[in-house]
């Protein structure tokens, strides 16, 4: 049987758009009918990604699957780092926890093993798949990290896939970066590279022109394309760089001011994403106590580091201030995951398993103690949920190595197959739950925001967007985008021509 043909995106810089492309890909080589998958060797990210059969991938390559039309599996992701603290990670290995390790561990005591998982994992997606997807990380001229890294051009030697630089032209300087990059290359890893594509371009292209011919008769490399800016994107991102975009309503007037807690060690805070396409929210992220105001929702979304988050709530104020806010009446609150922890009485980690605290007083809205434990649940799950007088359908993911335990009568929130989860009270006013993706359920979005608008006096919008709708016409807004500004024709010649070389080579 053929090898799949492997086509790999590299970056001049973390945020460089590689995920953007390399979704793109994924729904142009599915479109043709190829069948597709992505592939990033080790990926570092919070936002995660559950599989249908339970495992944890990073949310990127879960999204690039969707984009493709396929199921995501491990070997997509086979290694993903967590970093929980400074110099720290959990390192999960096949979709499993693997263990906590520094990063100079990491670097002199896994590299061998992580190569042979890499490996191994490609050779099955080579075998069922006709094109791979690949991602690189970061900059594949980390000069300092390059002799044992295992995401870049070390991946683009065992796929023998060509290489396609991407470069973000709004961070200025575009050219720099990318004459920067291919210099500090080593030669056959320069030679690798069949062009570039410079990302989120805006404005007229005749004045970038003579920048692009300089460029392409200075390094002898093609420019493939110059893809512009898309705005209203709505494709999950992978990483907390990307937060910073998050800021576009800071101030723009909106009926409903939601507030979403930005501690340091935030995870998944795409689960917040559907609020941005609605008419009448306004969605910032807090992270100091003057920030807060006086939000008509708060939302406490996960945590990679869920004490010591905790302990950041305390010591900024926002923890008491959010107690406030509750026990006035008017604002609700939502925690999700680490979130819905911190709501509870207590957390306890007595083995180390997230921070070397040992344990805190949480703030004392949910009856409930939580116990970190080394046990990880990643589930896909469903259920239902009376919300504002309806029963409604819920379907999100748990990522979470604790265990919540109810101190008093429990009020759940969603009613399982086989169990309960969350907390609820009586007035819906005070949400606790594990499951991601809570607010990506459109009919559960529409109630809350409605209730919230009743609370203030105004008419409910019934008629709301459908985010699941809109991400999946994300996937063809991209790959179109792509297709029309990169030449798709001359990377798959490419493509072909370097299986011919390693035909030949065999």
């Amino acid at each position: 049987m053929p090898k799949a043909l492997p086509l790999m995106i590299q970056g001049t810089s973390s945020d460089a758009g590689k995920s953007a492309i390399a979704t793109a890909f994924c729904r142009i080589f599915a479109q043709a009918g190829h069948k597709t998958a992505p592939f990033k060797s080790q990926n570092m990210a919070l936002n995660s990604y559950v599989t249908i059969d339970g495992k944890e991938i990073g949310r990127a390559q879960g999204v690039q699957a969707e984009a493709a039309g396929v199921l995501a599996t491990t070997d997509m992701n086979p290694i993903l780092i967590k970093p929980t603290r400074d110099s720290e990670s959990q390192i999960v290995v096949n979709g499993e926890p693997y263990g906590n390790m520094k990063a100079m561990a990491y670097r002199t005591e896994f590299y061998d093993q992580g190569l042979r998982i890499i490996s191994e994992s490609y050779a099955r997606l080579s075998e069922s798949y006709d094109r791979i997807v690949i991602e690189g990380a970061g900059s594949p001229a980390e000069i300092n990290l390059n002799d044992r890294e295992l995401v870049n051009m070390r991946v683009a030697r065992l796929t023998n896939a060509p290489v396609i630089l991407v470069a973000d032209i709004e961070r200025g300087g575009v050219f720099a970066s990318l004459v920067g990059t291919l210099q500090l290359l080593e030669p056959q890893d320069r030679e690798r590279v069949i062009g570039v594509v410079i990302n989120r371009f805006r404005g007229d292209l005749t004045l970038l022109q003579s920048g692009l011919d300089w460029f392409e008769e200075y390094t002898g490399k093609p420019v493939l394309g110059v893809v512009p800016f898309i705005p209203d994107l709505w494709i999950d991102a992978e990483d907390s760089l990307i937060l910073h975009r998050y800021q576009g309503q800071r101030e723009t007037p909106r009926d409903i001011d939601i507030a979403v807690i930005r501690y340091p060690r935030i995870s998944n805070f795409t689960d917040v994403d559907p609020f941005f396409v609605e008419p009448d929210c306004r969605m910032r992220f807090v992270s100091r106590l003057e920030e807060l105001g006086d939000p008509d929702l708060i939302v406490l979304p996960g945590s990679k580091n869920t004490l010591e988050d905790l302990q950041f709530l305390r010591e900024t104020g926002l923890a008491e201030r959010i107690h406030e806010l509750h026990s006035g009446g008017k604002t609700y609150v939502v925690g999700l995951c680490g979130g819905y922890q911190m709501l509870g009485q207590s957390i306890h980690d007595p083995d180390g398993v997230e921070s070397p605290l040992r344990e805190m007083a949480g703030l004392g809205l949910i009856p409930m103690v939580t116990t970190m434990e080394p046990r990880k649940t990643t589930v896909l799950s469903r259920g239902t949920a009376r919300f504002a007088g309806h029963l409604l359908e819920l379907e999100g993911y748990e990522i979470h190595m604790g265990q919540s335990v109810y101190t008093e009568n429990d009020a759940p929130f969603i009613q399982l197959a086989d169990r309960t989860d969350g907390y609820c009270t009586q007035e819906r006013k005070l949400i606790g739950t594990y499951f991601h993706g809570l607010f990506h359920n459109d009919e559960f979005r529409t109630q809350l925001l409605n209730a919230i608008r009743q609370q203030k006096g105004l008419s409910p919008i019934m008629d709301r967007p459908s985010f699941v709708a809109l991400r999946e016409q994300g996937y063809d807004l991209l790959g179109d985008t792509v297709r029309k500004h990169v030449n798709i024709e001359a990377i798959e010649e490419q493509m072909r021509l370097y299986q011919e070389k390693e035909v030949h080579a065999g």
